[in-house]
């Protein structure tokens, strides 16, 4: 990220979240936003397209911990205008008083000072080391950029997330111009190294004892000219369009789950690496099975004749059915393990908890309710010994 974009975007306005603004109100934003500016839904649209940057590039930063402290770190030095927010259009007078007796203002503490304030956070010392002077030979504003990250969603299948699956994913989003391969050069022609700012894309302008840099003006600062831009892409490099991308879903993965593609994001500028892709996944319910972390869960129902005599039944798995031995006097609502019918995942295997469920009949036929009548006679078994004690009594 160059100097300017620290200094000058706003990124909290771009999504439309305030400074404090918590990891999570950050993402909600991004997705509503996104959800509304992508191109998919704004076909032609190039200030929607322009604002899906924008936002993509915001919550880039603001997403990651260790980015935004550095982002917070250089608005809180410098102000949110920059170098003129900073010093008011000029520079703090008062200090020591140099040769002819003008103000003379110490950019040495400046610098220590951003330096010290910065250290721990990583990166804003060295940023700040390119604004002034010799800093400016490090600052790799014309350098490959890396690409912004791209957030998609999936619906599976119950038995797919368990199974995983290798599936093609369409995206509408920018990427490398296929016909220039991300090069903005005309096929059979390739870029030239910038005459003014030797491939730097920065140039430095000197004003009285300090010296600035800024964008290369010649090749807006990066760092190569195009003599011949590619036809298809106008010399930028990349294009919007809908592209395919093959994705493994592992095996397991579980509702909400986040799988990350490295490199599938949106491409890099000047030969950076591209960004990554993030792809949540949804699990549609199964009309049968539940889930319990790697555990499959199943809900059986029995006669009352099975669980009280005891029975041998057939249960499903996700790979065919197996034998189920229910013991005489088995009571509703327990549960039986069976050992490694579960999900896989990696080297974890999970079991199938079978509950059982008496079902009670909501019609009987004559034959059946006397013998329901005559076995309540014969039973001589309370059910509810405790509740009969306590209220005093047996049937009314």
């Amino acid at each position: 990220m160059s100097t300017k974009d620290y200094l000058e975007k706003d990124y909290y306005k771009a999504l439309g979240v305030a400074k404090n603004a918590s990891a999570a109100d950050i993402k909600k934003s991004y997705r509503k936003l996104a959800r509304e500016l992508h191109p998919d839904k704004n076909p032609g649209n190039p200030q929607a397209e322009a604002r899906f940057k924008e936002v993509s590039e915001a919550y880039d930063v603001l997403s990651n911990e260790t980015r935004r402290k550095e982002y917070d770190e250089a608005r809180s030095l410098f102000g949110a205008g920059g170098l003129g927010g900073a010093f008011g259009g000029g520079f703090p007078s008062g200090g020591t008083t140099g040769q002819g007796g003008g103000a003379q203002f110490d950019f040495g503490d400046i610098f220590n000072n951003a330096r010290t304030q910065a250290a721990g956070s990583g990166g804003i010392g060295d940023m700040l080391g390119g604004l002034f002077g010799r800093g400016a030979r490090t600052q790799r504003t014309g350098g490959p950029v890396r690409g912004t990250n791209v957030e998609t969603e999936i619906n599976l299948e119950f038995d797919e997330a368990v199974a995983g699956l290798t599936l093609p994913l369409k995206l509408s989003s920018p990427h490398a111009c296929p016909t220039c391969h991300g090069s903005g050069a005309k096929p059979g022609t390739v870029p030239r190294t910038c005459p003014v700012c030797h491939g730097q894309g920065l140039t430095t302008r000197n004003q009285g004892a300090f010296a600035f840099s800024e964008p290369c003006r010649e090749c807006l600062g990066t760092g190569h000219l195009v003599d011949e831009p590619c036809p298809d892409c106008a010399g930028s490099g990349v294009t919007t369009g809908v592209r395919t991308i093959t994705v493994r879903i592992p095996a397991g993965v579980k509702d909400g789950q986040k799988i990350r593609v490295p490199g599938r994001g949106t491409p890099g500028e000047r030969g950076g690496p591209g960004g990554d892709l993030y792809v949540t996944v949804h699990v549609r319910k199964h009309p049968l099975f539940g889930r319990s972390g790697d555990n499959l869960t199943l809900t059986l129902p029995v006669s009352f004749p099975e669980a009280a005599l005891g029975s041998t039944v057939r249960v499903p798995t996700m790979e065919g059915s197996v034998t189920l031995k229910l013991p005489a006097g088995t009571a509703s609502g327990r549960t039986f393990r069976v050992k490694g019918k579960g999900v896989k995942r990696g080297n974890a295997l999970g079991d199938l908890l079978v509950t059982v469920e008496v079902a009670v009949p909501k019609k009987l036929t004559d034959a059946a309710k006397q013998a329901l009548e005559a076995f309540a006679t014969a039973a001589p078994e309370d059910p509810r010994p405790q509740v009969t004690q306590q209220v005093g009594g047996g049937h009314e």
